[in-house]
């Protein structure tokens, strides 16, 4: 069976691709896209043809001028089954558990977790339970933030899985973040929850914070790897 075909593009405006870039093949079987200003990297296994998204939005980057995507990033999105998206700084322009912290009155310390996390400083795992303990979101505080702070969807994506739906290909979300918090974005994009792969904040009888489901495979390091793993078994 072919190997899985990868591709690392640099965006100079959101979903967009610039002309330039160099090809580099591994073993036959990988495909790698090379710019100077790394933004979106997607994923395609032959497997199952699931390509994993993953984008930071650039204020910076938002007035520049659009660009054609190349062909072979057009036929690796076509060619897909299933698209799996991460959700902060990709789906949506913030880090959803960053704005429920700062809602909550933590945002401070919760960030400077966020970043050890994504530096791969402190096990995810580690900070994940590190940061919750500091937030301890009750639900109505959870559904206040969301209220009063609704999550902001990155520019272009709406019409991006817009057309990748119309193409019958599956959208699924992969997060470290929380099912709750991803919900709303899910049901604005319409993303059945049923694709929804992402941590789950628990609550006790009163509605306080009892932690989070450290059973859900994106509560630990390398958990996105596993749920989109398990998306192409289905």
């Amino acid at each position: 069976m072919a190997g899985p075909t990868s591709a690392r593009i640099s965006l100079r405006h959101p979903l967009s691709v610039p002309q330039s870039y160099s090809v580099r093949s591994s073993q036959g079987s990988q495909l790698v896209l090379r710019g100077a200003n790394p933004l979106f990297c997607v994923k395609l296994s032959k497997a199952r043809a699931v390509v994993a998204a993953a984008m930071e939005v650039s204020k910076a980057s938002l007035g520049l001028a659009n660009r054609q995507p190349s062909k072979d990033v057009l036929e690796t999105w076509r060619n897909a089954d299933a698209v799996c998206f991460d959700v902060d700084s990709t789906v949506c322009l913030d880090e959803g558990i960053d704005e429920l912290a700062d809602f909550c009155g933590a945002g401070q310390a919760v960030a400077e977790w966020t970043a050890k996390a994504m530096t791969g400083t402190v096990p995810f795992e580690e900070a994940l339970s590190a940061r919750i303990s500091l937030i301890k979101p009750s639900l109505s505080q959870v559904e206040d933030c969301l209220e009063k702070r609704p999550p902001r969807i990155s520019p272009g994506i709406a019409d991006l899985i817009k057309k990748l739906k119309a193409n019958n290909i599956e959208v699924f979300l992969v997060s470290g973040g929380f099912r709750q918090m991803i919900k709303p974005v899910a049901f604005e994009l319409g993303i059945p929850t049923e694709n929804i792969r992402a941590n789950q904040l628990l609550f006790g009888t009163s509605g306080e914070s009892a932690g989070f489901d450290p059973t859900e495979p994106t509560s630990r390091s390398g958990g996105k790897a596993v749920a989109v793993q398990q998306i192409r078994q289905v």
